[in-house]
């Protein structure tokens, strides 16, 4: 697959961060390889933890024209500076969080591996819509988004997806010519060199 009809690689930040490390790491994948997005997506509930991780990770990736867009916190991304936000709700509340946020603001969707929310979604307003996992997990019900479902929508639909959750190299060779983007984090965090792992996951591509 030549690079320019690869899909585009959107980065997951780690639940955890250790801002005494973690925005260094970063700089160095995103010196090293194009990255489209940036998810902001920590499971920390603590407002000044957040906000204090989106300063340090938003000086990074807009120094590198790489968009932040944060999970769930609606109310932070004007506040903060941030690109955009990224609902778990599926299709619930884009609506109204279009019209909460400015035009040019990003809202992305996570619908597990439902066509119906998918769907639903992207009518609503979603400029892009997320499946996964798309590799076998333990967590949740077990669910996960079938290479079917992707083969379907680049056919079938225009809103851009994201293929995310338990990728390895297999997948990114079966999913690359059906997806827009690959949704990768802890695939590479967990890696002591991820510049590195980034690499093998790209080269799955071609």
């Amino acid at each position: 697959m030549a690079a320019e009809d690869r899909p585009q690689l959107y980065l997951l930040t780690p639940p955890d961060l250790e801002l005494s490390t973690f925005p260094d790491r970063l700089a160095r994948v995103l010196d090293a390889h194009d990255i489209a997005c940036l998810r902001l997506a920590m499971a920390s509930r603590d407002e000044s933890a957040i906000t204090r991780a989106a300063d340090a990770l938003r000086e990074v990736a807009h120094a590198r024209d790489v968009a932040l867009v944060i999970e769930a916190h609606i109310g932070l991304v004007e506040k903060l500076g941030l690109d955009g936000v990224h609902l778990n709700d599926g299709a619930r509340s884009v609506r109204k969080v279009r019209e909460t946020l400015s035009g040019d603001a990003i809202v992305g969707a996570f619908a597990g591996a439902s066509k119906h929310d998918g769907m639903t979604a992207g009518e609503a307003g979603a400029d892009y819509v997320a499946f996964g996992p798309v590799g076998a997990s333990s967590l949740g019900d077990g669910t996960i988004a079938e290479p079917e479902l992707f083969a379907w929508w680049s056919e079938a639909i225009e809103v851009p997806i994201v293929a995310e959750g338990n990728l390895d190299e297999d997948l990114i060779r079966t999913l690359a010519p059906i997806t827009d983007f690959f949704g990768i984090g802890d695939e590479i965090w967990r890696e002591e060199d991820a510049v590195a792992a980034l690499t093998r996951l790209i080269a799955a591509m071609s």
